[in-house]
């Protein structure tokens, strides 16, 4: 939306003599959120510059929020083999818990009164555009209602869009001459001798376009809870940790532009916690095979829409899941493996070790250890040269037991 807005802003901002006299909207796209659709078209309506919507290039598509927007330009225009329609709206909200049956009749009842109220709103809608631009009103009304679509050569035979143009060129060509009511007024095109002007999105757009994009921002936001992860665990220089925190910081950027599903986000941070406690105190996988199927479930329904531009892709979710599941029952093995293995280091290295009699001198009894003397205890007697093998430790005296008796 902030594109959109803000390309038409600019517009209106020239002076005089640079101010254009067509602005042509591009469209492909496979609908969006109501709220960024509302925003586009009131800049639209309220633009004094002609709006020319153009669904472009060949193959592309103005469905769902697309068709709104493409009956609110003052001119509606299709290349060959592109589409529109499809304009029902989805509802999003949290899913449904099960419930006992009069509490599943109420829930249904006023989720079949709030779809109602909201594609009636929607029809309202587009038949209002429609009626402003002296569309084909029925048309609309089917296309919220009933999911219709049309293809180019199909709509322009409804009065659905006004022109038919193979490129920009083809399409600045037949507005030349054309004429519109805007207003009240007679608008004619003067398209001779027309300069393009093309405006591009600026590196802030151009980045929130990227991490608007579902897969790249849940894979944002995952590497950024593992690199916090691993900094809290292994405190380091901090430059992961900071990495980590510019990651989640960017893919909450990316996740205001999509209709997310926080029961999804909150699966999917419950199941990275289950799969952290599985790391560190070791359930025998339970706790981990439950959090990579949270993570998994959380994963699909976290993007809360039906339109496949804004899911996550699968192959993404099942490669998380796989690695995640992986992760844990790697470090569940080595942490298993560690604890079979002999201890190398700390005084518990001395335990079942055999040292040699070297000095005794009244109570004092020392003996010679890895090099080093230590002072130990014994309730056999003792004598110089014997061989003890160490069965405690308390302090800095080692409790022994002549090897004899061993």
């Amino acid at each position: 939306m902030e594109y959109v807005v803000s390309s038409i802003d600019l517009a209106h901002s020239e002076t005089a003599s640079n101010k254009p006299s067509i602005i042509i909207l591009q469209l492909d796209t496979p609908g969006g959120l109501d709220n960024a659709m509302r925003g586009i078209i009131k800049r639209i309506l309220s633009s004094d510059i002609p709006i020319v919507g153009y669904v472009y290039p060949k193959g592309a598509r103005a469905a769902s929020a697309g068709t709104y927007i493409l009956y609110a330009t003052h001119i509606a225009a299709m290349s060959p083999a592109t589409n529109l329609g499809a304009a029902t709206p989805v509802q999003i909200g949290l899913p449904q818990t099960p419930s006992d049956p009069d509490t599943q009749n109420n829930e249904a009842n006023t989720n079949s009164a709030m779809e109602r109220k909201i594609i009636n709103d929607a029809t309202a809608y587009i038949e209002g555009l429609a009626d402003l631009r002296e569309r084909n009103r029925e048309w609309a009304s089917e296309a919220v209602l009933g999911g219709a679509s049309l293809s180019a050569i199909d709509a322009l035979e409804a009065n659905v869009v006004n022109i038919i143009a193979d490129d920009i060129d083809d399409l600045l060509k037949q507005l030349n001459g054309y004429s519109f009511m805007s207003n009240g007024q007679q608008i004619t095109f003067n398209t001779n001798d027309a300069t393009i002007v093309e405006v591009s999105a600026n590196w802030r757009q151009e980045l929130l376009s990227v991490v608007g994009n579902p897969s790249i921002a849940y894979i944002l936001i995952l590497a950024g809870i593992y690199g916090l992860i691993f900094e809290f665990s292994n405190p380091g220089g901090g430059v992961i940790g900071v990495v980590g925190a510019v990651c989640i910081l960017t893919a909450l950027y990316g996740f205001q532009v999509l209709p997310i599903n926080y029961a999804g986000l909150a699966l999917i941070l419950f199941g990275l916690g289950l799969m952290i406690t599985e790391a560190f105190s070791p359930s025998f996988g339970v706790f981990g095979v439950i959090g990579a199927v949270s993570l998994s479930i959380g994963s699909v329904i976290l993007v809360d829409t039906p339109e496949p531009a804004f899911q996550i892709a699968w192959p993404i979710i099942v490669s998380v899941a796989i690695v995640s599941i992986a992760f844990v029952f790697l470090t569940f093995s080595m942490l298993f493996k560690s604890r079979q293995q002999k201890i190398v280091s700390g005084v518990e290295t001395l335990l079942g070790e055999t040292a040699e009699i070297e000095s005794i001198q009244e109570e004092t009894i020392l003996a010679r250890l890895h090099g080093e003397l230590w002072q130990v205890k014994a309730k056999a007697p003792l004598k110089l040269g014997d061989k003890v093998v160490v069965s405690s430790i308390s302090g800095l005296m080692l409790n022994v037991i002549k090897k004899s008796e061993h």
